[in-house]
């Protein structure tokens, strides 16, 4: 044996401890491989022909398959592979493993690498491990959720940890939420993905340490997928296959949504409400934080400021909108005075108790509070049942904070790593376990019982749950936000580059504090952060309690002005931003997306893109990367044409200077676009008044699509339409396909807008059946 490989196997762990040791060869599986180096075993399947499993153990025994983030029918996926002499072939990847150092290389079946490890491809340390990746030059990192810093991961290292980060800056992490997953991007795009299927705490590498080296290392498990493209879009796609996708969400929740810390009474929420009314102001959610309970006790009402909390859901709903409360998972401490939420959690031993056995009880916002043992199912029952009440009211949704968990007056913001939870659920066996290992997914089991309860006590209806922390696979029960984040212009660029992030890594359904939760906005920064907002899948403007007054009117009419035109035009925006919802909820394409995930080609062309995104592949929001200042700045359009969506002319360039205007922020559309538009409402809960629009971006390949549904139903009557357009010699052509689905839309007729050098419109009948209509001559 080479002097290589003995270090090699040494470096595994100590388990060979002479040079006389051999290697076993690689054994052949129906679906992949295993192998040994000593006592170190590995084991590599492939579940689909793109998605392979890596499973290592260093005491030769593999603990219990069982996940938090991958379902069970999931993992019991797998397809036949075709055995070679050092691995195996699927139909879309190869994979090479030395025996000896478990050395291991994922390539494309042309025989490039996609990913491939370092010479020592793992270490053990104690309980600990450290997984060696080679990083290419020029390759790029993107995802691992929220975390800070730049949009590209590389040259930084990031620690899955959920953490209370208030006040957090660009720098600063770990942040809220723990999700194991990076795409790597190199030369035209092409892209795989790896996830480390380890709620422990982990570190990941980009490249800071050691520059050719992504280096990956945990406690627990040692349990990954490497996901092949060669596109991100398939990578996106095939990690929420793996994960989970979100669930269609309700139409409201992608209308305008206001918030602050807090709302004192009933009668500030009427007024609020009127206030909106009255400047014809477009909104459909109004949030309750902690305020409106007695004493910050969760599933609790203050009647001395709240008196009638069901009437003052049902008048709200008259007007237009609807009420998500805060319910923080921390319940108060309070044995035998009649608090059900402790009495009825006592009695089903549903609470997380310390090493010694005994309650765990720490401070939070109730003052002493115990903390709901999520890794039940039976805790997660009862968790749910105390939603009944506030369902019953009318609460269209719920707000789940504080669920890192976040614990006062302790240096580590939460609680001992020595607590113990009691797992009995799914298909893990049943033990317990300490904290350290259920900390990244509390957040996440914490949004599961709620999303459970809310489906049990009202079937019929999709729930909405907003979560602080959360885990790969939590975009299954809630969506999210990025935290406590600052009124500055860097957190308005950090916004936008955690927001694409999270997309990228399964949250399709995420906002920020619109405006900056601490310290209170200037004028200028909150116009421009409503400008991005109304673009992103998420729009909440929400303050903290001591800032100044964040509403919308706050800066005087001409403010207001310019934010009301960007949430008037989102709301015409909805049938397109829902159709991409329910696209989302398909095939795990992100509703907000980097500019390269449909153009890779972007992503060298020379331009600043950390404050571009797309909504869509359609609509491009090139914001400037410097958004505070005066100086002009450089737009890089994708390679093919592309529209001015203010305007509606065609760009003639694809490189454009342009000066920062405060009232504008620079969209485009994709030629060959068809976007569908709506007349102006107030809410969701308005019919809209008038035909459907349909914009017509005339181009290669031109088509759109019509999807509507009631919008809050799980289930229920829908309605899908693919379009044309086509250019002949008489002019712009539009070819309906057939109506699939039976749901009644709201309009009669269809206007029609042909966008070009000439603008031409028509207003048609509805077109429920296949059918070609010749609109106008061409516009070009």
């Amino acid at each position: 044996m080479t002097l290589r490989r003995v270090l090699a196997v040494l470096a595994l762990g100590a388990a060979i401890i002479s040079g006389s040791a051999t290697a076993e060869p690689i054994h052949h599986l129906a679906n992949g491989i295993a192998a040994e180096a000593g006592s170190v075993k590995t084991r590599v399947t492939a579940l689909t022909p793109s998605i392979v499993r890596v499973r290592v153990t260093p005491d030769g025994k593999f603990g219990e398959d069982a996940s938090w983030a991958v379902p069970a029918s999931v993992r019991r996926e797998s397809v036949f592979v075709s055995a070679t002499p050092d691995g195996f072939r699927t139909s879309a990847v190869t994979v090479h493993l030395d025996p000896a150092t478990l050395q291991l290389t994922l390539a494309d079946l042309a025989g490039k690498t996609i990913i491939t490890d370092l010479p020592e491809p793992l270490r053990f340390d104690g309980h600990g491990f450290v997984l060696r990746k080679a990083l290419p030059i020029g390759e790029h990192i993107f995802g691992m959720g929220d975390k800070t810093g730049v949009l590209d991961r590389r040259g930084y290292t990031f620690t899955n940890w959920d953490t209370d980060a208030p006040g957090f800056t660009p720098s600063t992490d770990p942040i809220y939420k723990a999700i194991p997953f990076f795409i790597g991007v190199g030369d035209a795009g092409a892209s795989y993905g790896l996830f480390l299927d380890n709620s422990w705490r982990s570190t990941f590498d980009f490249g800071h340490r050691n520059a050719d080296a992504i280096e990956i290392s945990a406690q627990g498990p040692i349990d990954y997928y490497l996901i092949a493209g060669p596109t991100m879009a398939d990578v996106v796609r095939r990690y929420t296959d793996l994960t989970g996708k979100p669930p269609l969400a309700a139409l409201w929740s992608l209308g305008y949504q206001q918030s602050r810390w807090s709302y004192m009474s009933d009668a500030e929420v009427r007024s609020l409400a009127a206030r909106f009314r009255q400047e014809h102001f477009p909104i459909d959610v109004i949030w309750l934080d902690i305020d409106y309970q007695e004493k910050n006790r969760p599933f609790t009402v203050n009647r001395s400021t709240f008196p009638d909390m069901r009437k003052l859901v049902t008048d709200m709903g008259s007007e237009g909108i609807r009420l998500v409360p805060i319910t923080d998972l921390h319940v108060a401490y309070l044995p035998k005075q009649g608090y059900a939420p402790f009495d009825s959690g006592i009695a089903g031993n549903n609470f997380v108790h310390k090493a010694d056995g005994s309650l765990y009880v720490a401070p939070v916002w109730p003052g002493p509070s115990v903390f709901p043992d999520f890794t039940r199912a039976s805790t997660r029952t009862w968790w749910g049942s105390l939603y009944k009440d506030f369902i019953d009211d009318g609460f269209a949704g719920f707000w789940n904070d504080m669920n890192e968990p976040a614990v006062f007056d302790t240096p580590t913001k939460t609680m001992p790593l020595d607590n113990l939870h009691r797992i009995e659920t799914d298909d893990f066996a049943p033990r317990t376990a300490t904290h350290a290992e259920i900390h990244n997914v509390y957040g996440m089991q914490n949004t599961r019982a709620t999303f459970e309860g809310m489906k049990r006590w009202r079937p019929d209806q999709r729930p909405f749950v907003m979560t602080r922390a959360s885990f790969a696979g939590g975009q299954r029960y809630a969506v999210t936000w990025t935290g406590d984040n600052s009124s500055t212009w860097d957190h308005l660029r950090l916004s936008v580059e955690q927001l694409i992030n999270l997309s990228l890594s399964g949250f399709a359904y995420s906002g920020a504090d619109v405006g900056g939760f601490t310290g209170g906005p200037s004028p200028e920064l909150m116009t421009r952060w409503f400008e991005f907002a109304a673009f992103t899948p998420i729009f909440r403007d929400h303050s903290m309690k001591d800032a100044p007054r964040a509403e919308p009117w706050v800066d005087g009419p001409a403010q207001m002005a310019i934010r009301k035109r960007y949430v008037e035009e989102r709301y015409r925006l909805l049938p397109y931003i829902y159709a991409l919802a329910e696209q989302n909820s398909r095939t795990g394409d992100p509703i907000m997306r980097p500019v390269f995930y449909d153009y890779p080609d972007a992503l060298d062309r020379g331009c600043d893109l950390s404050m571009s995104f797309t909504l869509g592949s359609k609509v491009l929001v090139a914001g400037p990367p410097k958004p505070e200042s005066p100086e002009p700045f450089d737009i890089c359009l994708p390679t093919g044409g592309w529209y001015d969506y203010w305007s509606g002319q065609a760009v003639t360039q694809s490189k454009l200077t342009e000066t920062p205007k405060l009232d504008v922020l620079p969209v485009f559309v994709r030629a060959g676009t068809i976007l569908p538009r709506q007349p102006l409402v107030q809410s969701t809960m308005e019919t809209p008044n008038g035909p459907l629009e349909l914009d017509v971006y005339p181009g290669p390949d031109c088509s759109g699509e019509i999807y509507f549904d009631d919008g809050v139903r799980t289930s229920g009557p829908s309605l899908r339409q693919d379009i044309q357009c086509i250019e002949t010699p008489k002019g712009i052509a539009l070819r309906f396909g057939p109506r699939q689905g039976s749901y009644r839309p709201w309009w009669k007729q269809i206007e029609v807008t042909v966008h070009g050098s000439k603008t031409a419109r028509m207003t048609i009948p509805d077109q429920s059946r296949a059918a070609e209509i010749l609109i106008a001559a061409a516009a070009q």
